[in-house]
């Protein structure tokens, strides 16, 4: 357990660090059985916990609670079993995701979720939040690959969830426990789906002007009845960002950049991937780079991957957003997000699933600068409103949780927000398990800001 002050500030934040609080105790979870001696106490005492992985999430999901415990599963990175005769692997949650594909590929399997942490997020924290990653536009999301979980109730009981075969009958609790943020309770095991590698892949670079002519191969391609394995854009300012950082050497001048992967059959890989690179050069297309070996794919893939964490090479703060558009909407969108970013003088990167609409602008701006965050979370909020106004979501993959809570009306109805804190209730009576996320207000199971009452006992006086 950690409860000296100084060690508490390190976990105070996930990703998302323009929201921080200090937990009142941490727990280091080694076993199943730590957590769910845990989660008991605090059930018996009342005191809220959180769940956190390798804190990577972007959305304050893993955020503490100050007078509650923060339980991390960093410690838990057993590979449980790699059985490739049932399609699957069974891992602890802190597992980090590309350590799956690492122990499968000598079998000639990999998991198919990655998202741009993928060297570093865990699997657990990947279930909690619903991640995806480059390649969800053909592969799916993490709900698509997980089978099963053993879990612990907001009330310290260990309980399985499906398992290793790929449907069960009954309510699908499974699918209500994956990507519900860690407000129902705790994984402690994850089976996940690994997929056969591909006989061959074909990854191509394809510089453009503008993003209008790199959202227009994106439209083309999609209505070519193309599926690629991923199909990413980046703007000039998020390239501007990965050179700094990463030296990718994508097309100078670029005003945004296509990465598009095709993956299968050989035939079938030499036939699409010809047709991927007719649609670039119809569209514009100024440059199409082919890589010809693992080493040249592994570049191009290197500027997507670190985008986010280079945009701190042009910017000392910057949010992460996630809305989602229709593929559609996307050159109107993008001109729309030009306009607020001129309007407000706040500078917004893009790099983004353009395959199926899932944006992630970087808001960036300086926080020692006075109003800076402010005006930042203001064109963030703006941006979430294109997407809901486009028929789009305010998250595709990083999940609602502290942040996003309070644009959850703007989607949903009073009655739609309680019908589905029914489900919370349901698992979470007592409302202690990852308190204050998701939803924006009070509501169902008496979700109230918890005071702290002279004589009460802290969370490091009853552990």
């Amino acid at each position: 357990m950690i409860d000296d002050p100084t060690e508490l500030g390190t976990y105070a934040c996930d990703g998302l660090t323009n929201m921080r609080v200090q937990p009142g105790l941490v727990v280091l979870a080694e076993n199943a059985g730590d957590i769910a001696a845990t989660v008991r106490a605090c059930a018996e005492s009342g005191v809220p916990f959180v769940a956190r992985g390798s804190g990577t999430g972007l959305s304050g999901g893993a955020l503490p609670h100050a007078e509650g415990v923060l339980i991390v599963t960093a410690r838990m990175r057993k590979i449980l079993a790699i059985a490739p005769e049932d399609g699957c692997a069974v891992v602890e949650p802190g597992v980090i995701n590309l350590d799956v594909t690492r122990a499968a590929s000598a079998q000639g399997f990999h998991y198919a979720p990655d998202p741009s942490s993928q060297q570093i997020c865990s699997i657990g924290g990947n279930l909690a939040e619903n991640s995806g990653g480059a390649h969800c536009l053909k592969y799916g999301f993490t709900a698509h690959h997980v089978t099963g979980c053993q879990i612990v109730t907001p009330d310290g009981d260990q309980v399985p969830l499906g398992g290793r075969a790929v449907e069960y009958p009954g309510y699908d609790l499974l699918g209500a426990f994956v990507g519900s943020e860690g407000t129902l309770g705790v994984a402690t095991e994850v089976t996940v789906k690994l997929t056969r590698n591909p006989e061959s892949v074909q990854t191509l670079l394809a510089g453009f002007e503008s993003t209008d002519h790199a959202g227009a191969a994106v439209s083309a391609i999609i209505g070519d009845g193309v599926v690629p394995a991923a199909i990413e854009l980046m703007d000039a300012l998020a390239i501007e960002a990965a050179e700094a950082a990463v030296g990718c050497g994508y097309p100078a001048g670029a005003g945004a950049v296509l990465v598009v992967e095709i993956d299968g059959p050989a035939a079938e890989v030499e036939h699409t991937f010809a047709a991927v690179q007719e649609h670039c050069r119809a569209s514009g297309a100024f440059e199409v780079r082919v890589a010809g070996t693992d080493e040249e794919r592994a570049l191009i893939w290197r500027g997507r991957k670190s985008a986010f964490a280079a945009v701190g090479r042009i910017s000392p703060n910057y949010i992460v957003q996630d809305g989602v558009i229709p593929r559609t909407a996307l050159p109107e969108v993008l001109r729309a997000m030009a306009e607020l970013s001129a309007a407000s003088g706040v500078r917004v990167a893009n790099v983004f699933h353009a395959g199926d609409g899932n944006l992630h602008p970087l808001v960036l701006f300086d926080g020692r600068i006075e109003g800076a965050e402010e005006a930042a979370e203001e064109v963030s909020g703006a941006i979430l409103d294109l997407c809901i106004t486009h028929g789009g979501s305010i998250t595709g993959e990083h999940g609602v949780g502290a942040d996003k809570a309070k644009h959850m009306p703007r989607m949903f109805t009073d009655d739609d927000l309680d019908t589905m804190q029914l489900v919370r209730c349901a698992f979470d009576p007592s409302n202690i398990c990852n308190p204050g996320k998701i939803f924006p207000t009070p509501r169902m199971c008496g979700e109230v800001p918890r005071v702290h009452s002279a004589g009460e006992r802290t969370p490091a006086e009853i552990f």
